[in-house]
């Protein structure tokens, strides 16, 4: 066949079958105007975004034209924030579908297949659409429709008592997904003046982030994948990680390129089948497998000892750990090091996780090796579920700081180099209050809230909560022990109004006072900015349709005018509610909701993002310029925007004129001014007592440690009483073999199944079809003497009670493990509302203490708007397994210890599919067993917690210190 100039071989063949006719227009900047069919090509071009024709892929074959208007927002479905593209019908102005957005830096165009399953969420014929108020016994499951008018006014009249009455610690605000960025809801609650902000953190990344917080000060990982040498992951990230789309991409791209990829997965998950190295770590066991590494390294000499001079606080180390050696000897600092880990042998190593020494060995060389190209990321997996799990992230940290491979091309960012953070035209100052609910003494270095333990801190006593906010968030069935969230959340003295702000029903919703539906991706306003690589971004989440609407010429006042039923968006909620708490202004609550360019005037997002846009994105202003366009213009056309393309070495930055002013340089090489050293790290608001380091004879930026280094010896560790870890270390899970009792088997519950939307919505439509049952893996070592075969009934036993499920045999994982995912199990009690896709119906019983749950019915077909409900062949929604699950929260870290030791046995003869039995009185036991095993603050001088560890929404610094009488 004739070669034909820009033209693929597809286009070519598709042509010449007379498939597709050729391009009728002349190229426009290297795309051209295309019509239905004239070629194929990966997305539109943005030029004709607001007039696009295809075929209707239904009706393709008879050239069926549609024509659609297309607005870039931002996905919801996890943490990641890629950029979709969404196709609103012109003839109905409904949205019809969802592609990848190709000019947004994180995601490039590619989306995992919860991005397009948006489309579900937003037509489930099972959504919310209306305000719901309850009517009668809170969770009797009856409600009635109010006005979005009747709701704020109850709702700011309760918080306006609240905060009138100085009772600014019973708001509270419970967020799941936020979906924007950090400093938009610290800006409102400051407003208020209340400690209300808390999170699931806590159940799901606090223990990853403390160990990176301990090294770096920064609480999370930015890897530079795309030029990596080597890779390390820790569990399934590839498929179901942080980030995971992005960081996908980027991995097989570096794989491409020739790098080299190490997963410890006791699974054989995806990320496993597709690594170099799997190292099939037994639970708990990484950071022993880790440290072994550093051994490797340290012995072998494959260290970057420049670096380790440079930019480690190498000297404290020596002065805390080795007093007798040369304080400044560098040489001394290598021993004492080959000296402390000389125990983590490949050997010792071996022992502790099963993997083979000789393959432990040959992955550290690789890895010692590649520096300082070592790429690494863990996040929840080990960190998540192990007593002692923030070890693995420090040991993780620590083998890229002796690598040489922090912030280095190729290798592993702080996240806060590859993000941008908004700024306001006024800022509130930080509220003069401390919520022991929140952050409770006996966690003074917790990295998040304490949020699981809520139940068992208001069945104590410790307080109330006036108004509760739960925000796209279902602790009932995602958190541990959601037979006590139930106890809780129906007390209405410990709980006097709650608020569930949800585009869904869920578990958690049933047993609310107010049920209002906010928007989903498509349907709100915000910014969100990620790390997801070595550069800066960040994107506009936009309500799809009012977008639209805006673009034909139609005014719109509010998003929910435009929105399926009344589903308004986060921010004029939240506007709204605040004028709604101070109406006539008098409280000093509804100023920092006025427009910042018409005073006196009630914000509006317009405002709020035109300012935004146009004050704080450097190089946004001039860039929307070159298109004629404004800055909030151009990010409604585009959706996306670069800030930077590759920042590496930050630390490296040296100081300014400015910055360096009045300056001096301390012994321990800090640079510090007059205020930093007279108001120290407690005062202006400031995390450090300096503002950079010494580093090769000039003061740089440094680090936010209080060394301004990478630190090897923590100081924070040793001055709150946990000395013992100030170094990087190794803790022995508490399902470590020698505490495990005699049968006992780890359940590893902390993976995901990679297609599903678990808070968001139950409706992921052929998601659900390709995942809806959660059984339990078993080897074939551990089945055999059970007597299971795969499809048997299985009881798995904690500590609290017990579910029934069914076994799969499998030697996809490690003996001695058994695992089930933890993003199934959704359940409905006959008088409630719920997204029928995979939700089974079960009945709930309660006898004193003892809750049971038995499934009645599993997800089937049956009639609605949607068509697809009625071909529902599915009749397994999965077992809803955490509710069986003991609350264990680490004593140092804070966060929930997923891990649990279990015994795995037939079913008894009574027990149905799905069963659950929990004693609460049990599990309440178990909470006081793992609050035993805390250090409680205050310290002597009254300090709740260390100033250098930040904490969300930070109040006055005042309020750091306990109040004395």
């Amino acid at each position: 066949m004739r070669k034909e100039p820009g033209r693929t071989v597809i286009e070519r063949v598709a042509t010449k079958l007379k498939l597709i006719p050729d391009v009728d227009q002349p190229e426009n900047g290297g795309v051209g105007r295309l019509t239905p069919g004239a070629t194929l090509n990966n997305y539109p071009p943005p030029s004709q975004w607001d007039d696009w024709t295809e075929y209707e892929a239904k009706g393709w074959t008879r050239k069926q034209k549609k024509s659609y208007q297309i607005v870039p927002t931002v996905c919801f479905n996890c943490e990641s924030a890629c950029g979709l593209l969404s196709y609103v019908d012109k003839d109905t102005g409904e949205i019809r579908k969802f592609e990848g957005h190709p000019l947004h830096p994180g995601s490039r165009g590619r989306n995992c297949a919860k991005g397009p399953a948006t489309i579900n969420q937003v037509k489930d014929p099972e959504r919310i659409l209306y305000p719901q108020r309850r009517v009668g016994p809170r969770g009797s499951g009856k409600w009635e429709r109010v006005s979005w008018q009747e709701a704020l006014e109850d709702i700011g009249g309760r918080i306006r008592g609240a905060i009138a009455e100085d009772r600014r610690d019973e708001v509270m605000y419970h967020v799941g997904r936020p979906g924007h960025e950090h400093q938009h809801m610290e800006r409102i609650f400051r407003a208020w003046g209340v400690d209300a902000h808390n999170s699931h953190t806590n159940v799901c990344s606090s223990g990853g982030r403390f160990g990176y917080q301990l090294t770096s000060g920064f609480d999370r990982p930015a890897p530079d994948y795309a030029n990596a040498r080597a890779i390390i992951l820790i569990s399934a990230h590839l498929e179901s990680g942080h980030y995971f789309n992005p960081h996908a991409q980027r991995i097989i791209e570096a794989k491409m390129k020739g790098a080299k990829l190490i997963v410890m997965d006791p699974r054989l998950s995806n990320s496993a089948a597709m690594a170099d190295h799997w190292l099939p770590t037994r639970p708990g066991s990484e950071a022993a497998v880790l440290l072994a590494m550093v051994h490797v390294i340290l012995q072998e000499e494959l260290y970057d000892a420049q670096f380790l001079y440079d930019w480690t606080n190498w000297r404290e180390y020596l002065k805390n750990k080795y007093p007798d050696k040369d304080p400044e000897s560098f040489d001394a600092f290598i021993e004492g090091m080959k000296e402390e880990y000389a125990s983590f042998t490949p050997e010792y190593a071996e022992k502790e996780s099963g993997v083979p020494a000789e393959r432990i060995l040959e992955v550290a060389r690789v890895v010692g090796n590649a520096g300082p190209a070592v790429a690494a990321h863990t996040w929840r997996a080990a960190c998540a579920a192990n007593l002692g799990g923030w070890t693995v992230s420090r040991a993780l940290s620590f083998l890229n700081v002796v690598t040489g491979s922090w912030g280095r091309p190729g290798g592993t960012n702080p996240n806060g180099w590859n993000k941008w953070l908004p700024h306001y035209w006024e800022e509130a100052p930080p509220q003069t209050v401390w919520s022991d609910l929140i952050m409770p003494k006996e966690y003074p270095l917790s990295a998040n809230e304490m949020s699981f333990l809520l139940p068992h801190f208001l069945m104590e006593g410790r307080g109330q909560i006036e108004v509760y906010f739960s925000r796209v968030f279902n602790p009932v069935w995602t958190y541990p022990d959601g037979f006590s969230w139930m106890e809780a959340l129906q007390d209405e003295e410990a709980v006097r109004c709650h608020v569930a702000l949800t585009p869904t029903w869920n578990e958690t919703a049933y047993f609310a006072d107010y049920v209002l539906p906010l928007g989903l991706g498509p349907e709100r306003h915000d910014v969100m900015s990620q790390e997801t690589h070595s550069g800066v971004w960040l994107s506009f989440r936009q309500p799809v349709t009012r977008e639209a609407a805006r673009r034909r010429g139609e005014k719109v006042e509010y998003t929910y005018e435009t929105n399926p039923g009344e589903v308004w968006e986060d921010d004029e909620f939240w506007i709204g509610l605040s004028w709604a708490i101070d109406p006539d202004g008098e409280m000093g609550i509804r100023r920092h909701f006025e427009s910042p360019y018409e005073p006196g005037k009630k914000l509006t997002t317009e405002d709020y993002y035109r300012y935004l846009f146009e004050n704080q994105v450097p190089g946004l202003p001039e860039k929307a310029a070159e298109e004629g366009l404004d800055p909030l213009e151009y990010m409604r056309r585009y959706g996306a925007f670069e800030v930077k393309n590759a920042v590496y070495e930050r630390s490296m930055r040296e100081l300014s004129e400015e910055e360096l002013e009045g300056t001096r340089v301390e012994p321990d090489g800090t640079v510090t001014t007059e205020k930093s050293r007279s108001e120290g790290a407690l005062r202006a608001n400031r995390l450090m007592p300096h503002v950079g380091v010494q580093v090769q004879g000039k003061a740089r930026e440094g680090y936010p440690t209080l060394s301004g280094k990478l630190e090897v010896w923590s100081p924070t560790m040793a001055a709150w009483g946990w000395e013992e870890y100030a170094t990087p270390s190794y803790i022995k899970s508490h399902v470590h073999p020698e505490n495990l009792r005699e049968g006992q088997l780890v359940l590893n519950a902390t993976y995901r199944l990679p297609t599903l939307i678990h808070t968001r919505s139950g409706n992921s439509k052929w998601l659900n079809e390709i995942s809806n049952k959660n059984p339990l893996w078993i080897n074939p070592d551990d089945a055999e003497p059970r007597g299971l075969k795969t499809g048997d009934l299985v009881r798995v036993v904690t500590d609290i009670g017990y579910s029934v499920n069914h076994a799969w045999v499998t030697e996809s994982i490690a003996p001695g493990v058994v695992a089930c995912s933890h993003h199934l199990g959704r359940w409905r009690r006959r008088q409630d509302k719920a997204d029928k896709w995979n939700n089974s119906t079960v009945d709930i019983s309660r006898d004193g203490s003892g809750w049971r749950m038995r499934r009645i019915e599993g997800p089937g077909p049956y009639e609605s708007d949607d068509p697809d409900t009625s071909r529902i062949f599915w009749s397994d929604g999965g077992v809803h397994q955490n509710l069986t699950f003991p609350v264990h929260p680490d004593p140092i870290s804070g966060m929930h210890c997923w891990h649990n030791a279990v015994y795995v046995e037939a079913a008894q003869p009574n027990d149905r599919y799905g069963d659950i039995f929990v004693d609460t009185e049990k599990s309440r036991e178990i909470y006081r067993q793992w609050l035993a095993l805390t250090r409680p603050g205050p310290r002597e001088d009254g300090l709740r917690r260390p100033p250098v560890f930040d904490r969300p929404y930070r109040p006055d610094e005042e309020y750091f210190y306990v109040k004395r009488d």
